[in-house]
């Protein structure tokens, strides 16, 4: 019991930190804008250029980053001097209903509060969503600091580890197997809450749709080779790929990927692999470098002889575009790729059942998961 209590207090601390962290840095980000004014300069910050052409790919941490290329935010003209006063009124209302409160809002609400800032309000939401990211990375933290949420709900995940979560009301110790329904534990949107407390899992494999995914949950997949099976929910959420990386990194837990076979999924695995440009300066954060893609491969379209749909137009260029994407420039990704420019085909995990419900979880991901040396 004892322990239990050190635990949960550890968990406290530890977010009490987190509050006291980011108040500062966001109080820091206002006073150098009152500094400015007292030194009789016009007040302004400086963002990295959150552009394609200001993305570089980091050899040394493989993951995308922000370049060199800055933006300023200057009070010198109209609209930059709403965008300073946007920023501040964002900053005391996180400080003041979030930080000092303990409460937290989700992205649209914080659209609608503004409501009430008469001049400083905002006009769309992806204009609030937009601050929030220039507040994080003028403070190098995650919006989660902020106790910013996203509207949707989080994905889920099923397997053999045990964690405790601290919620709103209290810390709860949950074993992702024994103590959920058929859906799995559900991610939250901010994962430091959670700490691991042991496990028995082999690998990760990370899913992208909600069918295979129950699949691979019905046919006992995770028991039979203690696998952790993870929902993606298409392009994943920062916490989804939070999760993961810290499951890799903390417990050295093996992560692999598996999609349908096409570009747009290609690029949900490089996302998960490498970072995105929209997220590039959480991608250290974020990502998990080590993952590897199981498929479904261009070959295995050919090999298992899959139901298909025809590559668009659209697959096409898209597939044009990630052979010169440094996160595709492999021998192998390129040999794929191309192999699913000649046959003009792609597919979706679910084709794999028209060689029985069991095929997917009997012979695919175990042949697949043996030569990845997984398993």
């Amino acid at each position: 019991m004892s322990d239990e209590k050190s635990i949960d207090q550890n968990i406290t601390d530890q977010k009490k930190q987190q509050n006291a962290l980011a108040k500062n840095r966001l109080m820091g980000l206002t006073e150098k804008l009152y500094n400015q004014f007292l030194d009789e300069v016009v007040p302004n910050i400086s963002l990295p250029s959150r552009t394609k052409e200001n993305i570089r790919y980091d050899e040394k941490s493989h993951v995308w980053v922000y370049g060199d290329r800055e933006s300023e935010r200057s009070a010198k003209t109209v609209k930059g001097a709403f965008q300073l006063l946007k920023s501040t009124h964002a900053v005391d209302f996180i400080i003041k209903n979030h930080l000092q409160q303990d409460r937290g809002s989700t992205l649209r609400e914080l659209y609608y509060i503004s409501e009430g800032w008469d001049i400083a309000k905002f006009h769309e939401q992806p204009e609030s969503d937009r601050l929030i990211e220039d507040l994080e990375i003028i403070t190098g933290l995650q919006r989660e600091y902020f106790h910013m949420r996203p509207e949707e709900d989080g994905a889920t995940m099923f397997g053999p580890i045990r964690i405790r979560e601290q919620t709103k009301r209290g810390s709860r110790t949950i074993h992702c197997q024994e103590d959920i329904g058929e859906s799995g534990y559900q991610i939250p949107f901010n994962v430091e809450n959670i700490e691991f407390l042991d496990h028995d899992a082999k690998f990760i494999i990370a899913i992208e749709t909600g069918g295979m995914y129950a699949r691979l949950i019905e046919n006992g997949f995770d028991e039979k080779y203690n696998a952790i099976l993870v929902h993606l929910k298409g392009q994943p959420a920062r916490s989804t790929r939070r999760m993961i990386k810290r499951m890799n990194e903390e417990l050295g837990i093996p992560v692999t990927v598996f999609t349908d076979g096409d570009p747009w999924s290609y690029r949900i695995f490089a996302s998960v692999a490498y970072g995105a440009i929209k997220s590039a300066h959480l991608s250290e954060f974020m990502a998990t470098p080590g993952a590897q893609f199981i498929g479904v491969q261009p070959s295995d379209i050919v090999e298992y002889e899959l139901s298909t749909d025809k590559l668009t137009d659209k697959d096409v260029a898209a597939l044009r575009s990630e052979l010169s994407d440094p996160r595709f420039e492999s021998d192998y990704w390129k040999e794929q790729i191309k192999l699913q420019l000649d046959i003009k085909k792609k597919a979706e995990q679910q084709a794999f059942a028209g060689k029985g419900l069991d095929f997917v979880t009997d012979k695919y991901l175990p042949e697949r998961l043996t030569d990845m040396g997984i398993i």
